[in-house]
């Protein structure tokens, strides 16, 4: 309940009668201070007019008095200036480290609030203050679904970060790499990302006009070019078709050249997976975009409409991809072009993400502009946590509104963290 009194507290939401310390005198909650989620008090620089004197500090808050002692605060010099110690239980009195009792208050939950929050937390049905989403103002959920739709972006821009730096900073290569985990459309993300950190691509480079060639190195580092990674049934024609072996020995050759070594194999998953997500078909389209120069970093910072985006990312399979989905295994002849849909999720998780990104790390507050301007233009992606939004009353106009509310169920609802959420907050005060 501890998390309930600190935003109570934050909040102010205290109960309709007169707040006092344990020893009877009156406390005026000027400023409740700034939260601290680190180590230290709770609270920063609270203003609070205990009796005719104004205090000026932090402030403390526990479940229980005694967890004061508990956690060692009359041990920690950080302790010292806090002005006020909040409970829902005041059962002892503290003292600092350099021995002065702190005046305290317990703080009552009100019953509204408790039985409110009890019911946030225990419901089942997604989301669970979907009672009160009809009867709440536009402009409220405009506002809070702006801010969750920048927090979704922030939140991408620091997995970029981190793929950047294992590319030793290179940008091209991050955007390489957050492109390939897209590519694998949830079951084979993480299975892409290793694949595209064990791709040399200024090793590829030397070979960017000659698609058969990147495609040996792209297949070859998958761990795909080993005949155990073909099912036992379609060996035979495999071999006998001879594009795998083609394909092989030229990997083995450029494998020597740049002391190459390829991924465990086995990582792939095609459990449930349709045969147009195999890694087969993506890995070869992500070739084609690479020989068509369309895989780079300066293609996306160019662009500036949606239509733009989607010829960028456009690309289909090479030859014997056409009629094929693994090696050896034949299908109906088709180039496998990226559908829309694909190209939409593309969009929306890699190339609006890497833009804004960048214009952060440029201080470039255009190029973040542009990812929320081409947000607006994309629509909505249609999944089961968007139809839940809608089925509660939420309109979900474009792919911005799509985001927006992807991260209020991961970030939010799925963690119960119901006291940062606005929505949640206008459930907590409700009557």
């Amino acid at each position: 309940m501890e998390q309930l009194l600190h935003y109570v507290w934050k909040h102010k939401i205290f109960p309709l009668k007169e707040l006092t310390t344990t020893n009877g005198q009156q406390i005026e909650i000027i400023d409740p201070g700034l939260h601290n989620t680190n180590a230290g008090p709770d609270f920063f620089n609270a203003k609070i007019k205990i009796k005719d004197t104004l205090w000026v500090g932090n402030v403390e808050i526990h479940d229980k008095s005694s967890d004061w002692y508990l956690h060692g605060h009359d041990r920690d010099d950080k302790y010292n200036n806090v002005i006020l110690h909040v409970a829902g239980l005041i059962d002892i009195n503290v003292k600092t480290k350099d021995g002065k009792y702190i005046p305290q208050m317990q703080l009552d939950i009100p019953q509204d609030v408790k039985e409110n929050y009890r019911d946030l937390l225990s419901t089942d049905t997604y989301p669970p203050c979907y009672k009160i989403i009809p009867d709440l103002s536009s402009l409220m959920i405009h506002s809070w679904m702006a801010a969750l739709q920048t927090e979704r972006l922030e939140q991408k821009t620091e997995a970029i970060k981190k793929r950047v730096e294992l590319c030793n900073g290179s940008w091209e290569d991050g955007y390489f790499v957050t492109l390939a985990r897209n590519y694998g459309f949830g079951i084979n993300g993480d299975a892409f990302e290793t694949w595209a950190l064990n791709v040399p691509l200024h090793d590829v480079a030397h070979h960017r006009d000659d698609l058969f060639q990147i495609e040996a190195i792209f297949m070859g580092q998958a761990g795909l070019l080993e005949l155990d990674t073909i099912p036992e049934k379609y060996q035979k024609d495999a071999l006998e078709e001879g594009y795998f072996t083609k394909l092989r020995n030229e990997y083995l050759y450029l494998a020597h050249k740049f002391g190459l070594k390829p991924m465990d194999g086995s990582l792939w998953k095609f459990l449930r997976l349709r045969p147009q997500n195999f890694p087969h078909i993506r890995i070869s389209q992500l070739a084609n975009l690479y020989y068509l120069h369309k895989a780079g970093l300066s293609n996306i910072i160019e662009t500036d409409t949606v239509t733009h985006l989607e010829e960028m990312l456009k690309t289909a399979v090479t030859p014997y991809w056409e009629n094929h989905y693994t090696f050896g295994s034949k299908s109906e002849t088709n180039e496998k072009h990226l559908s829309p849909f694909s190209l939409n999720l593309l969009i929306i998780n890699t190339a609006i993400p890497i833009l804004f990104a960048y214009g952060r790390h440029m201080s470039n507050e255009a190029l973040c502009e542009r990812a929320f301007e081409l947000l607006e233009q994309l629509k909505a992606e249609n999944n089961y946590i968007i139809r839940m939004w809608k089925e509660c009353g939420l309109d979900v106009k474009n792919a911005g509104d799509s985001q927006a509310l992807i991260q209020l169920k991961k970030e939010y609802c799925d963690k119960k963290d119901c006291l940062r959420c606005r929505i949640g907050y206008e459930y907590l005060k409700r009557k």
